[in-house]
């Protein structure tokens, strides 16, 4: 018990307080330089689109004592910066985990029937057997 502390113990990572200094970027006046000056170098570009820069902000800190040492999300920011072709700021979008949506997945399975087999997995049976015993032996 010693060890143990009452203060909280926050990790960050990618930008901090992005939500403020995204403020700062102001459309069609802001060019890329002000941008890195700002922000830094964006935590990805997008793989379609060279002009599309996200940075991301994230905190987590550990719950309370009751939850026993728990990772609690503080922050979840995401923006996303649209540059034009002239190096300025086209666009710009902000998340936070307020206005993310979360996803429901289907709990459904679908089965599959291990008495329909197909030609292919026929063939490749019998490919398999014939290269664990080539010639037969092992029946």
């Amino acid at each position: 018990m010693s060890n143990c502390t009452l203060n909280k113990k926050i990790d960050y990572h990618g930008v901090k307080s992005l939500e403020l200094k995204s403020a700062g970027l102001s459309i069609n006046n802001s060019n890329q330089n002000d941008i890195i000056k700002l922000l830094g170098q964006p935590s990805t570009k997008s793989n379609f689109d060279e002009n599309l820069w996200i940075y991301i902000e994230r905190s987590a800190g550990s719950t309370k004592l009751m939850g026993l040492g728990k990772k609690e999300l503080l922050t979840n920011n995401i923006l996303i910066l649209e540059i034009n072709n002239k190096g300025m700021l086209k666009n710009k979008i902000l998340f936070n985990k307020d206005n993310m949506t979360k996803l429901s997945f289907s709990k459904e399975t679908t089965e599959m029937s291990l008495t329909q087999r197909s030609f292919i997995y026929s063939f490749f049976s019998s490919i398999r057997q014939k290269i664990n015993d080539p010639l037969g032996k092992k029946r």
